[in-house]
């Protein structure tokens, strides 16, 4: 076990950065969700997802203009 664990050491710790780091961007885009921050840029002319884009507050949708 300890050869096979000194035999990949680069492996193991490349996977364990990796690891932390997909960790922290998930936890940092749930946070971002509580909050109510969204990667909408808010240019509805231009967004295929227009429909379904709702406003957290009113339940409304933000879109002035649906384009489907």
């Amino acid at each position: 076990m300890i050869i096979w664990l000194t035999q990949n050491i680069g492996t193991i710790i490349i996977l364990l950065v990796l690891t932390a780091v997909v960790t922290g961007i998930v936890l940092g885009m749930i946070k971002d969700k509580k909050q109510g921050k969204s990667s909408c840029g808010g240019n509805c002319a231009h967004c295929k997802m227009c429909t379904a884009c709702k406003s957290v507050k009113n339940g409304e949708s933000k879109c002035k203009k649906p384009i489907c």
